[in-house]
C-alpha cells in the first residue's frame, strides 16, 4: 500500500521534472565541514561566503549560466544518492582518487588538499608511529578513512568512524580515540575555533579535490562545471576565492563566537532560528507519518482479525518485514534504493515520511490487532446474529470499543515517531538531530549542543507523555 502511494507519488515527480528546464541541476553537497562548505545559522548555503566549494559552484554557474538546488547530506549519503541518480551532481571536498574515478567522473580539480593527523593539546603522540593499540578516528567514505586503512597494519592502531568532521574531532577531545585524520584545512579551521587540538607530522596523501557526476552521466553539467572554473580562473575570480577560505592570511568565513555566545544561553540565542527550524521540520514529518501511519496501521490491524488467511498472513508479513529492517536502512532504500530502481528522484520530506511511515505503521497494525483481540468475541458473534455483516460487526460493535483500549497506544506511537525522525539526519533531513549537527560543526561546542537539542527533544515527549497519561486516566474513569 506505502509502496503503491510512492510510486503515484514518483509518476507524479516525474512529470513535474519532465517540464523543468535541463539548465537546473540538482547538487548534492555535504553539511558543514570547514572551510569547504559553511552553512549559515538557517542551514542554508545562501550567504556571501558559504565556503570554497559551494563559492566556486556558484561563480562558474553564474559564467555558464546554469541553476541548481543544493542537497545537503553527509558524505557517504551524497556519494550513494548520485549513483542512485538522487542528485545530479556532488561537490562536497571530494577528493578525486582512482578508487572513486571508477564511479564518478570528474571535472578538472579546483583545489588541492592534504590530510593531518591532530591529537589533543598535551597528547605525547608525536605521529603515527606513536599510535600502536590507540584508536584513530576518521570520516565515514572519506579518503581520510582510506588513507587510514591503507597504513593501519603497518603503525598497529585501531579505526573508529563518523558520519561528519565535528563529532570525530569530539570523539577525540573526550578520550575515545587518540587522534583523528581528517583534512589539514579543516583541522587548522577547527584549531583556530578553539577546539583544544593541535597536529602533529607531516601533511600527507595529498589529492586533487573536483567536482563529481555518475560515471556516464550528466556531462552537459560536467561540461558546464569545468568551462565555469576555466573562465573564473581566466578572470582572477577563482584566486580571491582560494584565498579568503586558505592559506596563512585566510579569513574565517565564521567568526571565532565570543565567549558570551558559548554560554548554554548564547548559544540558544544565537542559534534559535536553526533550533527552531529543526523543531518544526521534526514535527511536521511526525504529524503527516504518524497520520498516514494510523490510516495504514488500522487498516490492516483490522485485516490481521478477519478470518480469511491470506488476509492475516498479509498484515502479518506486512508488520514482520518492517519492525525487523532497522530505521536507517529504511531511509537509505526509499531515499536511494528507490531512485536507484526507477530513475525518479524524490525529495527528502517525502522521503522521511514514507520511512516513519513503513516502520510506525507495522507497529500500528500489530496493537490494534490486539486491541481487536482484547474484544470479548461474544460481541462479534452477537453482532453477526443479529443479521450484521462482518465488517458491519467490526465498524459498529468491535472497532469502538478495541479504540477505547487502543487509544493509549496511538500516542505512545506517537512519541516511538517523533524520536524516529533523528535517524533521517543521515539522509540529509534538516529536523532537529541535523541542526544540532550543524550548528556544533560552527562552534564545536559538542556536550552543550547536544545537551540543549536532549532537553528540545524532552519538553516534546515530555508533553506527548503527559496527554498520554491524560487519555489513559479518562478511560480508566469511564471504565
Amino acid at each position: 500500500m506505502v509502496l503503491v502511494t510512492t510510486c503515484a507519488f514518483l509518476f507524479i515527480m516525474n512529470n513535474i521534472a519532465s517540464a523543468q528546464s535541463r539548465e537546473h541541476y540538482t547538487i548534492g553537497v555535504g553539511p558543514t565541514f570547514v572551510p569547504f562548505e559553511i552553512q549559515a545559522k538557517n542551514g542554508s548555503y545562501n550567504t556571501a561566503h558559504p565556503g570554497l566549494d559551494v563559492e566556486i559552484l556558484r561563480a562558474a554557474a553564474k559564467k555558464e549560466n546554469f541553476t541548481y538546488t543544493l542537497k545537503v547530506m553527509n558524505f557517504a549519503a551524497a556519494v550513494q544518492a548520485l549513483e542512485g541518480n538522487q542528485v545530479d551532481g556532488v561537490i562536497a571536498a571530494m577528493m578525486a582518487t582512482p578508487e572513486r574515478a571508477q564511479k564518478i567522473d570528474f571535472s578538472k580539480p579546483y583545489y588541492n588538499v592534504g590530510l593531518a593527523l591532530a591529537v589533543p593539546k598535551g597528547s605525547s603522540i608525536k605521529g603515527y608511529s606513536d599510535l600502536r593499540g590507540k584508536t584513530v578516528a576518521v570520516k565515514t567514505g572519506s579518503t581520510s578513512e582510506q588513507y587510514a586503512e591503507s597504513i593501519q597494519k603497518k603503525y598497529g592502531f585501531h579505526i573508529t568512524r563518523f558520519n561528519d568532521s565535528n563529532t570525530e574531532l569530539s570523539n577525540v577531545l573526550v578520550g575515545n580515540s587518540a587522534a583523528a585524520i581528517d583534512s589539514t584545512a579543516t583541522l587548522l579551521y577547527s584549531i583556530k575555533n578553539k577546539m583544544n587540538l593541535k597536529l602533529v607530522g607531516k601533511a600527507a596523501n595529498k589529492n586533487p579535490v573536483a567536482f563529481g557526476v555518475k560515471k556516464g552521466h550528466n556531462q552537459e553539467l560536467l561540461k558546464r562545471f569545468n568551462a565555469g572554473l576555466a573562465a573564473i580562473k581566466k578572470d582572477g575570480t577563482y584566486d580571491k576565492i582560494v584565498k579568503f577560505y586558505t592559506g596563512e592570511h585566510s579569513k574565517s568565513a565564521i567568526p571565532v563566537q565570543s565567549s558570551a555566545d558559548r554560554t548554554y544561553f548564547g548559544l540558544l540565542k544565537s542559534n534559535a532560528s536553526s533550533f527552531g527550524e529543526g523543531i518544526k521540520m521534526t514535527l511536521e514529518i511526525t504529524v503527516v507519518a504518524i497520520f498516514f501511519a494510523t490510516i495504514i496501521g488500522i487498516i490492516l490491524g483490522i485485516l490481521g482479525a478477519t478470518p480469511s488467511k491470506f488476509l492475516r498472513g498479509l498484515s502479518s508479513s506486512y508488520a514482520f518485514v518492517f519492525k525487523s529492517i532497522p530505521v536507517m536502512v529504511l531511509a537509505f532504500f526509499v531515499y536511494i534504493g528507490i531512485p536507484n530502481l526507477t530513475g525518479e528522484k524524490i525529495p527528502l520530506f517525502i522521503a522521511g515520511v514514507i520511512t516513519i511511515v513503513m516502520e510506525n505503521s507495522a507497529y500500528t497494525a500489530s496493537f490494534v490487532r490486539g486491541g481487536i483481540a482484547a474484544v470479548d468475541s461474544g460481541q462479534m458473534e452477537a453482532a453477526r446474529s443479529n443479521g450484521m455483516s462482518y465488517f458491519q460487526a467490526m465498524r459498529y460493535i468491535v472497532l469502538p470499543q478495541a479504540l477505547r483500549i487502543m487509544a493509549p497506544s496511538f500516542i505512545n506511537q506517537f512519541i516511538i515517531a517523533l524520536k524516529g525522525t533523528s535517524v533521517l539526519s543521515a539522509i540529509g533531513v534538516a529536523e532537529l538531530t541535523q541542526q544540532g549537527t550543524i550548528i556544533i560543526s560552527r562552534n564545536m561546542e559538542g556536550f552543550k549542543v547536544w545537551l540543549l537539542v536532549s532537553l528540545m527533544y524532552l519538553a516534546m515527549i515530555g508533553l506527548l507523555t503527559y496527554l498520554s497519561n491524560l487519555v489513559k486516566k479518562h478511560y480508566q474513569l469511564e471504565k
